[in-house]
């Protein structure tokens, strides 16, 4: 929890006493409802924002809420200007996780009791650091707690913290007679959303909450809506029926999209070639139950162009193995799960259901004599590798020494080593005789490429594995781009041109078939590992070749504020091709052509955006739908919605009044296109560019989206955030221990880019003793109204903080609309809070300017109200009396900000730091043997400041040179070599000795040319923008009294006798370290 000194939580309950009095306000007075006007908004008129609907199956947390601060702190900055601004807000509950969900407590109160009663097993825990990798729950719940320690059920142990389902309710404080409601997965519709609202509210999002609604079937309005929307699609031939391989839940018994996955988000099925190696009888005893089938090691390859330079097959000895029936004839002998995966893809005697005849190990394998498809090898081998996985193709593997690091290494480590070949009971004669077949010509490696390499990079064992992975790398690189093949009928022909050929040949003659996987572990919501399924499914047509140009087009005009982003989303657009959208589990719309089927919930979520625009027409701010008084579901024909949305014909026989109709068709129409869609940068890959297909499939360019803005994750104190750690916090936490405010100022601190982003506790609990502290200063400063001076803003001291209050009114706005959050924050509150409190050391027994402060009080509220909007909305009510809400106050107005005074400024205080650092120096080092007493007596009273505000001499012709020689455009320099050139030219250079001129000169040359490099052109002139001695004088009493002295002269130290004279006794000082422009030279003298 948040603590201050004696542990009080004053402050924190201050502000959150002042966030439930403002957000009421607002409430009253509908702030935050947004309408369409009469005519279409003129650029800059309207802000349209969304954000993904959020899965309720759990609460919301910190890391939607960083999310949702973009997209919040962005409309609050439109609003602010006078926009009319929409930021509408709903929930999704589409898919298979809530059933998952609701399943799992069913399937636990059958099988341990109601309540359920889990056994637990005792274990200690290993002892390691609490800071390891995050393991998600199934759901990616929110489970509040603290850190886990001491003992933990064996279940959990196992898991790495995953929890059953029921205690995962229990975390929620659920008692046991609410959990059981949550059997029924509707239960967790009309749960999760409502509370959510509750946190969205107090967290001071500015929605409108008219507009909310809930997906799925459950909400008739939005059921008809992706009804409708998907049978467009299927219209205009988008949506097909097609045999697809796809990633597959075998306990879902449905294709597993992205946001159906614990882990593995984004993997694809990766297809192989699988090459038949046929056992060569008669087998040996233990193989004797296959007598008179056709058994086969069946090897995953993505080389097939390289099969025939086979001298070996490997596989693991302590691997465990299998031969599983493919037909009446065929038996492969491979992992389980690789059995798995054929057995769902139409490789298996029974469907999905593999059948093995036989376990076998690694051990009973080796030896085996093979044929193998083109092989000039006529006989191969079975030997035993140490690196094969068992995880990842087949566990089955060809080898290739000519062209494979890795396998040259095992075949020379089999043949250098009688004691590993012993070990394995390797036989002689079943690897000497084999030598490197020459297949493949590498450019930069030969016709033996892998023999080359290794030896190159001295590669001894094959257990070197991170040379092994870089050679192979290069190896195969190369082989594919640039290589030739030197053998079979496609000899001379590229590489990457023969080896579909050569997969197609061993397809064809039956020597291999076609096999996929995912390209990496994939476990579903359920628990279960996913496999690659040949499907015949609904597909959403992506990738098609017109489509995607169209997609293309779309993304090249929209703003994504970030390089990296756009990046992402053109790599997407390179490799998306057609999406399983249909689901037999699981909760949503169902496909009105085939109702066995269920839109799945990445299908739903691409247009959706429109529906906001008459959501609140039609369920009337029900976020259910239950509230039928205005168009009843069975209303919104086909014929409507495309009126509404995609310029279809009035509907003539609709029964909906043509004044609602054409109500709703004038809100889409002003609201349309959305400006910005804020969303984490995980959802590029799949949802976003989904939503780039989809409007520009069904709508008119002039509807496209107009932006995307992707941010990185979260980290709470720089570590990653996690369920399983504790090192996690709800949104609802988040606000009861730092107020709403104070989160959000510390989610704007935390970071704007796509690398993962910072929410700082510390930053938040600062955050809070700077917001009631400035609540105090104000009171203050207000109830000492009558002692301020009055009057206009004449001192030096109050032009300087007026024109910070302009640049950080222009330069907060500049960061606002480039959405850059924390550099507004920056710009907004502490670099103007830096001002306002240099303005009260400066004026000191002047007293401040009454008419500045309430400026500043005035702009700094503003500044700061998209991002701390109770705060401010306070502040403006409550402290400065003011009309109508902060949250739509308009932007301060500001002149141009005086950049030379800004400059004259910062070389005030520079050289008040630079000349109490030089008396405090002075002090130290002459009165080191005195008393103190002695030192307090006898410290300087009296600064002599010198000053010569122009370069001249051999400076001045260095400068003169330097300026002509510099690129501004390019913040470069000619070569040096032409600057002495120019120097030796000069006047200054024909008159003496040129070497030591260019000693004198060098020096300095290179000083000016790293500064301007840095500043710009600027650091060449002769003298600064502004007067030196203006400003010294003008401002003597402030230095007088930051530095304590009695007296101050400012002199100049062009006339070099006068100035030494003045100087007396500290002569040498003024000559050893002469004064320069933006560089005086102080003396203290008693």
């Amino acid at each position: 929890m948040t603590e201050e000194t004696g542990k009080s939580f004053a402050r924190r309950d201050k502000l959150l006493e002042i966030e439930s009095r403002v957000q009421k306000i607002w409430d009253d007075g509908n702030v935050f409802q947004a309408d369409h006007k009469d005519t279409l908004p003129k650029p800059g008129e309207k802000f349209f924002g969304n954000f993904p609907f959020p899965y309720m199956n759990g609460y919301l947390h910190l890391g939607h809420a960083f999310s949702l601060s973009k997209l919040e702190f962005a409309a609050a900055y439109h609003r602010l200007r006078g926009a009319n601004v929409l930021l509408p807000f709903a929930f999704h509950c589409t898919g298979m996780p809530i059933k998952a969900s609701a399943d799992k407590l069913s399937r636990e109160i059958e099988m341990f009791g109601n309540p359920p009663v889990f056994p637990i097993v005792q274990e200690e825990e290993s002892g390691e650091p609490e800071g390891k990798p995050e393991i998600k729950s199934e759901e990616n719940q929110a489970q509040p707690g603290a850190k886990f320690k001491g003992k933990k059920s064996k279940a959990v142990a196992k898991s790495g913290g995953v929890k059953y389902q029921w205690e995962i309710m229990q975390s929620y404080g659920l008692s046991d007679e609410e959990i059981l409601k949550f059997t029924n997965p509707y239960h967790w519709l009309t749960f999760f959303p409502p509370l959510a609202v509750e946190d969205l509210k107090a967290f001071g999002l500015g929605c409108d909450w008219r507009r909310t609604f809930i997906t799925t079937d459950m909400n008739p309005y939005f059921d008809s809506f992706v009804r409708w929307q998907v049978r467009k699609l299927k219209a205009i031939g988008k949506i097909v029926k097609d045999l697809r391989y796809t990633i597959y839940s075998p306990l879902d018994g449905q294709p597993c999209a992205d946001h159906d996955r614990a882990s593995g988000e984004g993997v694809i099925p990766q297809e192989y070639t699988l090459i038949k190696m046929e056992v060569i009888g008669p087998f040996p005893s233990k193989m004797s139950v296959l007598e008179g089938k056709k058994v086969y090691l069946a090897a995953a390859t993505l080389r097939p162009e390289t099969m025939y330079g086979q001298t070996n097959c490997w596989v693991l000895p302590d691997g465990k193995y299998g031969a599983f029936e493919i037909d009446d004839n065929d038996v492969f002998i491979l992992t389980r799960r690789a059995a798995l995966n054929l057995s769902y893809q139409k490789l298996s005697r029974f469907p999905e259901k593999p059948t093995c005849l036989l376990e076998l190990s690694g051990q009973d394998l080796i030896g085996l004599p093979l044929t193998s498809p083109l092989a000039f090898n006529g006989i191969i081998y079975t030997l035993p590798m140490l690196s094969v996985l068992t995880d990842k193709g087949t566990g089955i593997v060809t080898s290739v020494p000519s062209d494979s690091p890795d396998d040259y290494m095992a075949l020379h480590d089999l043949k250098a080593k009688p004691a590993f070949r012993a070990k394995y009971g390797v036989k002689d004669e079943w690897v000497m005789p084999f030598e490197i077949i020459p297949i493949i010509h590498h450019p930069e490696f030969g016709d033996k490429s892998a023999e080359r390499i290794c030896i190159e990079k001295k590669i001894k064992s094959q257990n070197e594995r991170e040379k092994l992975d870089d050679a192979k790398k290069i190896i195969y690189k190369g082989g594919f781009y640039e290589g030739t093949m030197l053998v079979g009928e496609f000899t001379g022909m590229k590489v990457q041109e023969a080896k579909s050929l050569i997969r197609s040949k061993l397809l064809e003659l039956g020597l291999g078939v076609v096999y996929s996987e995912p390209e990496k572990k994939v476990m579903s919501r359920s628990g279960d590992e996913c496999v690659v399924a040949l499907t015949d499914q609904w597909y959403i047509t992506y990738g098609e070749e017109e489509w995607k140009k169209a997609a293309e087009e779309c993304l090249a005009s929209m703003n994504l504020y970030s390089e990296e982003a756009r990046h992402g989303f053109e790599h997407t657009l390179s490799w998306l091709n057609q999406w399983a959208c249909s689901r037999n589990f699981g909760l949503g719309t169902r496909i009105p052509w085939d109702e066995e089927f269920l839109v799945e919930s990445l299908s739903d979520s691409t247009l959706y955006m429109a529906y906001y625009t008459v959501a609140h027409v039609l369920q009337r701010g029900e976020m259910y739908g239950a509230d039928r008084s205005s168009v009843k579901p069975e209303q919104l024909t086909d014929e409507v919605w495309d009126f509404l949305f995609v310029g279809g014909q009035y509907p003539k026989s609709s029964e909906i009044s043509s004044s609602l109709l054409n109500r709703m068709k004038q809100e889409f129409d002003y609201w349309y296109p959305f400006d910005l869609r804020v969303s984490g940068k995980d959802l590029i890959q799949n949802h976003l560019t989904f939503c780039i297909y989809n409007h520009t499939a069904l709508m008119p360019k002039h509807h496209w989206p107009r932006g995307f803005r992707c941010n990185g994750h979260i980290m709470l104190n720089s570590e990653k955030m996690s369920k399983s750690t504790g090192n996690f916090r709800t949104l609802r936490q988040a606000i009861e221990e730092f107020s709403a405010d104070a989160t959000r100022f510390s989610l704007a601190d935390a970071g704007d880019g796509m690398d993962d982003a910072n929410f700082v506790f510390e930053t938040a609990n600062a955050a809070i003793l700077r917001l009631t502290k400035e609540i105090s200063w104000m009171e203050e400063v207000l109830a000492a109204e009558s002692t301020l001076r009055t009057g206009p803003s004449t001192t030096y001291a109050d032009r300087v903080f007026n024109n910070e209050i302009d640049i950080a009114a222009k330069m907060t706005e500049k960061n606002y609309s480039e959405y850059m959050f924390r550099e507004a924050l920056k710009s907004g509150f502490y670099d103007l809070q830096a001002a306002r409190d240099e303005y009260r050391l400066s004026c000191a027994s002047g007293g401040m300017n009454r008419d500045l402060l309430w400026r500043f009080m005035d702009v700094q509220t503003r500044l700061i109200t998209p991002i701390c909007p109770h705060y401010a909305e306070y502040v403006w009510k409550e402290l400065l009396k003011k009309d109508g809400y902060a949250v739509k106050a308009g932007w301060p107005e500001a002149d141009s900000p005086d950049l030379t005074l800004k400059k004259a400024n910062k070389y005030l205080q520079d050289s008040i730091v630079s000349m109490r650092k030089l008396l405090q120096k002075q002090i130290s080092g002459s009165k080191k043997a005195k008393t103190p007493a002695a030192d307090i007596q006898n410290k300087p009273t009296v600064g002599l400041i010198f000053v010569n505000e122009r370069y001249d001499g051999w400076k001045r012709v260095c400068l003169n040179i330097l300026q002509k020689k510099f690129d501004a455009a390019t913040a470069t320099f000619a070569p040096d070599q032409e600057i002495l050139s120019e120097l030796q030219k000069s006047e200054f250079g024909i008159e003496g000795n040129f070497k030591q001129i260019q000693k004198l000169c060098m020096p300095f040359l290179r000083f000016k040319k790293d500064e301007a490099k840095v500043v710009g052109a600027q650091a060449l002139d002769l003298k600064l923008p502004f007067g030196e001695i203006e400003v010294l004088k003008e401002n003597s009493e402030l230095i007088k009294r930051q530095l304590g002295l009695e007296h101050l002269e400012v002199l100049c130290a062009t006339a070099a006798a006068a100035a030494a004279a003045r100087a007396g006794d500290y002569a040498p000082i003024l000559k050893s370290n002469p004064p320069s422009p933006g560089n005086p030279t102080a003396i203290f003298v008693d």
